[in-house]
């Protein structure tokens, strides 16, 4: 029996696609062993949101050649896409794929078994206008299932490559995501995380269909689903019937993650993004009415090219005044081939650290305000895993709805399930808590009765 071992760098979208692509090699009869393993052939599924995914993701390539000089080595992903005759030109790769046409991997594999020439499967991404369906039953690791519901971005900001690696906006028909999210629910998933790259321009590509019908109708017709999650939404995007469908919806979770990028307006204009900072905040105010103690989470880039202290400053008192649960803050790093990595005014590597720094002190504060809010309430949580401290430690890791991170006392039976967790110490990164019972598991409440 042939080995594959995959390594996957970037987004969730990509560990999404890993886990399609393993899907393909199973059906062929493969097994899948660990990639630090010996392995007949390694897929690297690559990353170039900035030049060091580029760096990292020609390391791993490298890290697989060593590993064994007989496996093939394959190279998918969003580097691959971008930059194929770079990474051909790396000793020992076999075969590149982009972010397309990767059931012709394997195909692919055994023409190059007989062949013994290096293949490049890349085409023109730009030319794409058909999602690509790539199904995935069940997850390997996870206890939360994602869904990948659209592909690629028109939006084109002045500091991202991504349309270059991963084309136009496509949707997936509505109808191959209500039966794919109906299999996952099937095999066990109470929750699911609807992804992309653009996932919130779902349906912008289509005729009289959009976001806000998908999420109705996953609502409406997937049985047995509990909770929808939706990985990442643009302020420009949450219109009037989205915000209609969170108000209606008891399954999807309060919690949206919102990209502002920016707190200053000339930044955001700069950014070439789709919003001023009066629109966003008028969006969010109006979301948090139709989702009371919602969690809104963030990214936020420092050091823009030409960002003032006074910029900086417009971004640091924005961000208190709407009031994130969460900040992913990053330093502007330049993206060979992108127009802000053309700017002129970069800001200093020192002052960006500075203003990073400051971000994640405001995040941090705003984190432990919102978490305190729940100490001492029910909610619902979702265990996932061991938390690690020690062997014998009996705590367990899980999110609650509107994601706070929970650890409390479980049993092993409990992942996967939703648990009522009384919220004992609130704090961050994590929150203490009591397990209180099983929701839908009487027989399970019985025998955890029993063994405590």
């Amino acid at each position: 029996m042939s080995t594959v071992a995959f390594h996957t760098l970037g987004c969730k979208v990509n560990h999404y696609e890993t886990e399609a692509i393993w899907n393909l090699f199973k059906e062929e009869g493969y097994e899948r062993v660990e990639f630090d393993h010996q392995a007949d052939v390694y897929v690297i599924n690559t990353c170039t949101v900035t030049n060091t995914g580029d760096k990292k993701s020609r390391q791993m390539i490298r890290r697989a050649i060593r590993k064994n000089d007989n496996a093939v080595i394959c190279v998918t992903g969003c580097y691959a896409q971008t930059s194929p005759a770079e990474i051909m030109e790396i000793p020992g790769v076999d075969i590149v794929v982009g972010t397309q046409d990767r059931k012709k991997m394997l195909d692919y594999i055994e023409q190059f078994k007989e062949e013994r020439q290096p293949i490049n499967g890349v085409s023109n991404i730009m030319k794409t206008r058909i999602f690509e369906e790539m199904d995935v039953p069940a997850f390997t690791d996870r206890t939360r299932a994602s869904l990948k519901i659209q592909e690629g971005c028109n939006n084109f900001c002045t500091f991202c490559i991504i349309p270059w690696a991963r084309g136009l906006m496509r949707s997936r028909d509505p109808e191959d995501v209500i039966q794919q999210a109906q299999q996952l629910v099937d095999a066990g998933y109470k929750e699911i995380v609807l992804t992309g790259i653009h996932t919130g321009g779902y349906g912008e590509d289509m005729k009289e269909y959009n976001l806000a019908k998908l999420l109705r109708e996953l609502d409406e017709r997937v049985n047995g689903l509990k909770r929808i999650r939706i990985s990442s939404i643009e302020a420009s995007q949450i219109t009037d019937e989205v915000i209609e469908v969170l108000n209606d919806s008891d399954k999807i979770v309060r919690h949206l993650h919102i990209p502002l990028q920016s707190g200053s307006n000339t930044v955001l204009k700069r950014m070439r993004r789709k919003y001023t900072t009066e629109y966003y905040k008028e969006r969010i105010d109006r979301i948090k009415k139709a989702l009371p103690g919602l969690a809104i989470t963030s990214d936020v880039i420092v050091g823009f090219p030409g960002e003032t202290e006074e910029e900086f400053m417009e971004t640091y008192r924005y961000i208190q005044e709407i009031g994130y649960s969460e900040l992913h803050v990053f330093p502007y790093s330049k993206r060979t081939g992108t127009p802000a990595a053309r700017m002129d005014d970069q800001v200093d590597d020192v002052i960006k650290n500075e203003r990073v720094h400051q971000l994640i002190e405001l995040s941090n504060q705003q984190a432990k305000e919102y978490a305190s809010t729940y100490e001492g309430e029910v909610l619902e949580v979702i265990p996932e895993e061991k938390f690690k401290d020690d062997e014998n430690d009996r705590r367990y890791v899980g999110y609650t709805d509107n994601y706070l991170k929970v650890i409390f006392e479980a049993d092993e039976e409990m992942i996967g399930e939703i648990v009522r967790v009384k919220i004992t110490h609130a704090g961050y990164p994590y929150n203490a808590g009591e397990f209180v019972r099983v929701l839908d598991a009487p027989n399970l409440n019985e025998k955890i009765k029993m063994s405590s």
